[in-house]
């Protein structure tokens, strides 16, 4: 089949190399012009998902252009340690890295697999069949369509114009890096830390960088509001949300130059259609958690693994589909109603141990 994926992110890049290892014909279409949106954050790929990758032979890239986390350390407001986790050492993973640079290796990768991916093409409407119409008004055709075109999907809002939409956590989280030395840095771990008013977490990677993120309570503004904050006002809003804690969080982020980015944080519940005779939909344009879980890529790798297996082995696209939504949906559902507890420290070991073995059979 000719599948045309919408999203040339984590989700729509793993769906496009596990399809082409099927042996299908998947053309990406990625709305920006290089990289995607918010590409200067950074994020964890978690044991599950670094397993995901391994079973289509595509971690390698990764592990290259990420550094190795060994665990994690709870601090309280007044500095004293509440806990530590170790990393099950017996997993690979996690592993942390920019989301361009995420991006550059998958996408790399999948070209060097033979995978066609078009920048600039942004999805704005498509019918059953399939036929995409982009925002420059150029169209494709293909047999099936994958949304893979993240929180915000038009493939979802296609499939059901009725789809619940995004629902605000009430929080923003601010992403930042920094090379500045003068608090205590944290290699090999990530140090999360709960100040009186807001949640923050920093790692101290190989070259002496800091990357850190700030969980705030908030209220929601538009969009476009958002869009218009500096990197200075984002630093400013961060600073004030830790200013009255004994915490290293503020000098931090006062230690930052423009390589900070902010946003609100969604999830999404519940999806109550996945699919129609030719569309479907992976990663977080079926379902979105809360950054708190620190599993959005890795849900999403796994799914694109479990949807290549779906349509290599099932007899037509509805079978594939189904199959797909009943192998996947509990678990997603139930990952994201978990991290609606904003827990960061909680055993998630159910999630972290998931194991997939593209050899295995998929049936109805």
């Amino acid at each position: 089949m000719r599948v045309l994926i919408a999203g040339g992110g984590v989700a729509g890049t793993v769906t496009a190399m596990a399809l082409r290892l099927a042996g299908h014909e998947p053309v990406v279409y990625e709305a920006h012009s290089s990289g995607g949106a918010d590409t200067g954050a950074f994020l964890v790929v978690m044991h599950n998902g670094m397993n995901a990758l391994r079973a289509i032979d595509a971690d390698r890239p990764v592990i290259e252009a990420s550094f190795a986390s060994t665990g994690l350390e709870l601090v309280g407001p007044d500095g004293t340690t509440l806990g530590v986790r170790e990393f099950d050492r017996e997993l690979d993973g996690p592993r942390t890295l920019t989301r361009a640079a995420l991006y550059r290796a998958l996408q790399q990768e999948a070209e060097r697999r033979g995978v066609e991916i078009v920048h600039g093409k942004r999805l704005v409407s498509a019918t059953e069949g399939v036929t995409a119409t982009f925002q420059d008004g150029t169209t494709a055709s293909g047999d099936v369509l994958v949304g893979a075109d993240g929180l915000h999907s038009v493939v979802r809002t296609l499939i059901d114009p009725q789809a619940e939409p995004p629902r605000f956590t009430g929080l923003t989280v601010v992403y930042g890096s920094t090379r500045a030395e003068g608090f205590p840095a944290a290699p090999g771990s990530y140090r999360m830390l709960r100040g009186s008013r807001a949640a923050f977490g920093y790692t101290t990677a190989p070259d002496g960088t800091t990357y850190w993120f700030a969980r705030v309570p908030d209220t929601e503004r538009s969009r476009a509001e958002i869009a218009a904050v500096t990197p200075e006002g984002w630093r400013e809003f961060t600073r004030a949300a830790f200013a009255d804690d004994p915490l290293p969080c503020a000098a931090i982020v006062a230690a930052t130059g423009d390589d900070v980015h902010g946003g609100h944080s969604y999830d999404l519940p519940t999806t109550r259609v996945w699919s129609t005779p030719s569309m479907v939909l992976a990663g977080d344009a079926a379902h979105a958690a809360s950054p708190a879980a620190g599993q959005g890529a890795s849900m999403a790798l796994e799914d694109a693994v479990v949807l290549g297996q779906c349509l290599r082995d099932l007899p037509d696209a509805p079978a594939a589909f189904a199959a797909y939504d009943r192998l996947r949906r509990a678990r997603v559902e139930k990952l994201v109603a978990a991290s609606a507890g904003k827990d960061v420290g909680g055993e998630r070991g159910w999630a972290y141990r998931h194991h997939l073995d593209w050899t295995a059979r998929i049936t109805a």
